[in-house]
């Protein structure tokens, strides 16, 4: 596995990795319309990208295909952290999230955990600060807003 840097040619992949990784593996924790808002299939790629690149954005790479995906900000704040459902529990998030949190020094970091994620966290020393709900087009999520 290769962890490098975001590119823009990186963002159809990653977000075709990202529609199907929620609908697989968070299909245990959430509902099929809930899954239907979170992960809609119709990204804004444009904005995606911006977004890709206003943060620190890893990838991780095995033979061409991509494995994984996350990205923090200066503040701290990791956003997405997703890995493809076919290389699931054998490390792509713990190297991703090794790399990133050690990017900006920052007092603490935060993310949004998803009811699927939170034990992963949990692992790595978070703490959770508070149980969410969001709102998406009339339907309601749970999440875990989490630091270390």
């Amino acid at each position: 596995m290769e962890i490098r840097e975001y590119k823009s040619s990186d963002c159809n992949e990653i977000a075709d990795l990202f529609y199907n990784t929620v609908h697989f593996i968070n299909s245990k924790d959430y509902t099929e319309d809930q899954l239907n808002v979170w992960a809609t299939g119709n990204i804004d790629i444009d904005e995606w990208n911006k977004s890709f690149f206003n943060n620190y954005t890893l990838i991780a790479e095995e033979n061409g295909i991509i494995i994984g995906f996350g990205d923090i900000d200066d503040e701290g704040y990791l956003d997405r952290l997703y890995v493809h459902k076919d290389y699931q529990n054998i490390g792509v998030a713990t190297a991703l999230c090794d790399r990133l949190e050690k990017k900006y020094e920052v007092e603490r970091i935060t993310t949004h955990a998803s009811i699927t994620a939170k034990s992963f966290f949990e692992k790595r020393g978070y703490r959770v600060v508070k149980k969410q709900f969001v709102e998406r087009n009339g339907v309601r999520l749970i999440n875990y807003i989490m630091e270390r």
